[in-house]
């Protein structure tokens, strides 16, 4: 066999063998929204130890499901890497809906990650929405400072 066989015959291998991971990683798995393009996966909590080199940068992460969008199934929090750490997976509301059942599996999600800067008027919005979805009780004068936090715009998922 001639040298350019041997390579020729050695992408096609290689190329079956890539093609084949992705296959499996399909299966490993529901895939919600747009397949995973990326490889690289970064810690939680190196995104939000360090989030700015990755603000308006498509990052992918995985972890346990914490919770999901009761409502809509618009958005999924996923732990981190390091304790008490969460960070959500928001997504256009029907465009993809996460599943209730995700919670307490394994994901992996990729998106869009973005810093989410509120007025104190939004924030005291958003927390008197968030009291009222879990029945507890909501008082605006204990909001006394605007809230920062970060979130994925999710493009796609995989729940295992």
């Amino acid at each position: 066999m001639s040298k350019w066989n041997t390579f020729a015959t050695s992408c096609v291998c290689i190329t079956l063998l890539v093609l084949a991971a992705g296959d499996l990683q399909a299966e490993d798995g529901k895939v919600y929204g747009e397949p995973l393009t990326g490889t690289d996966t970064i810690a939680i909590s190196e995104l939000l130890d360090n989030p700015e080199p990755y603000l308006g940068e498509v990052v992918r992460v995985e972890g346990l499901v914490t919770a999901v969008c009761e409502k809509r199934g618009c958005w999924m929090s996923l732990a981190g890497d390091e304790e008490f750490q969460e960070l959500r997976i928001k997504v256009d509301d029907g465009v993809i809906v996460f599943p209730m059942e995700a919670k307490g599996r394994k994901a992996v999600a990729e998106g869009v990650f973005t810093k989410i800067e509120m007025t104190l008027e939004q924030t005291i919005a958003y927390r008197e929405h968030h009291a009222q979805e879990h029945g507890e009780e909501f008082d605006p004068s204990t909001v006394t400072e605007p809230m920062t936090f970060f979130q994925i715009r999710g493009t796609g998922a995989v729940i295992r």
